[in-house]
């Protein structure tokens, strides 16, 4: 038996003893901020509610994709700083507040000084494995992600830390035990955690080539989560790799009714036309072109869809949106991006080294991969 069909098998009777409710009742974090919310009109000088309240609208965020609570959480947290000066836990969530809103920069510096206050915090450490990783130093990410799973052995913001780590550095079936643990260690009540984690799992999955189970997987956060925004543009992917592409496009639309952001529209471009819907696609690619180059200059923003979109467009555009994505991080996929870029200018050399940086990570992503051997059959 592969242990795509042990896992599935493992995940769906976790669910069932565990009594996960698979309807659709008010998210975790929505119950929280209303209780919150309420709890802060009667008490507005208590420091610790204002920052449950921050730490409820960062997750409300990754449920929705909507960057506007990240900024209701910032409010939140310069209330609590107002009532308490200098309070390290504001601090912390306010670094998690900056990583939602692609600020890594900003993000790493901030957690760096609160682990000179606190070097034995977890979630400090988690919050350098973002930055960092999201910044392409990939050996200080590594080394906060052990610091965290020697803090405190299997806790599950160190495992899919790890697992992520571990896509990145080539270990596939490494990342999927280290992620199928999480999920096991979420307590039942978090249905967002388990669909997100569900989602990744799916992900490394389809990755291996897996595709049934990755469906299995992508279904089961749709169930646990529905209209999950992350699951619809997983599920989108499988579809894709099945061929079953009008059934993508439905997905994609789904998910960018969720989520319209621009790099969910250029999905939904990108599935048309491989559905054989070309016309249909333009005024949609139009579209997310007018939005992308709206937000390029901001921290969140669409660049990679972005460089892709240029590079057989307006390939001299494509280069010079990916330098200045390169200015802010330098990961393995800002990286594949550049070198896909400098090859659609006839920068072939170039594209080879740059390219040769991204997979010297480890970095199995079977698009990557593909676009290294354009690139590199093109010497």
């Amino acid at each position: 038996m592969k242990l795509g069909t042990v896992l599935i098998f493992v995940l769906a009777a976790a669910a069932h003893a565990t009594g996960h409710d698979l309807t659709n009742p008010p998210s975790p974090a929505e119950t929280k901020i209303v209780q919150l919310e309420r709890a802060i009109a009667k008490n507005p000088s208590n420091s610790r509610l204002y920052n449950q309240l921050a730490s409820a609208l960062c997750s409300r965020a990754r449920e929705t994709s909507d960057p506007a609570f990240y900024d209701r959480a910032e409010a939140a947290l310069r209330k609590s700083q107002e009532v308490e000066p200098g309070n390290f836990e504001a601090a912390k969530i306010h670094v998690w507040a900056l990583l939602g809103k692609h600020e890594f920069q900003a993000a790493r510096d901030e957690a760096e000084r609160l682990r000179k206050r606190a070097p034995d915090d977890l979630f400090v450490y988690g919050y350098l494995v973002d930055a960092n990783a999201e910044l392409g130093d990939y050996k200080q990410a590594e080394e906060a992600a052990q610091w965290m799973l020697d803090l405190r052995p299997g806790n599950v913001p160190g495992l899919t830390r790890a697992a992520y780590l571990r896509e990145l550095f080539g270990d596939l079936e490494g990342a999927i035990q280290f992620m199928a643990q999480a999920y096991e260690r979420t307590p039942p009540q978090e249905r967002e955690d388990l669909a997100w984690i569900s989602t990744q799992l799916a992900h490394l999955y389809l990755s291996t080539g897996q595709v049934k189970s990755a469906e299995q997987l992508a279904l089961r956060a749709l169930n646990l989560f529905p209209n999950y925004h992350y699951a619809l543009g997983q599920l989108a992917k499988v579809r894709k790799a099945q061929k079953r592409f009008s059934e993508a496009v439905s997905l994609e639309r789904q998910r960018y009714a969720q989520a319209p952001h621009p790099e969910n529209l250029y999905q939904l471009a990108e599935a048309l036309v491989q559905a054989g819907r070309a016309e249909e696609a333009r005024p949609l690619f139009a579209q997310f072109e007018k939005q992308a180059i709206v937000e390029m200059e901001k921290p969140d923003n669409s660049n990679r869809e972005l460089i892709f979109y240029f590079a057989r467009r307006k390939p001299a555009k494509a280069v010079e949106v990916a330098e200045r994505e390169l200015q802010r991080r330098r990961d393995v996929y800002t990286l594949d991006a550049y070198a896909w870029a400098l090859y659609h200018n006839g920068k072939r050399a170039e594209a080879r080294r740059q390219i040769k940086k991204a997979l010297a990570v480890g970095i199995q992503d079977p698009e990557v991969l593909h676009r290294a051997k354009v690139i590199n059959r093109a010497s």
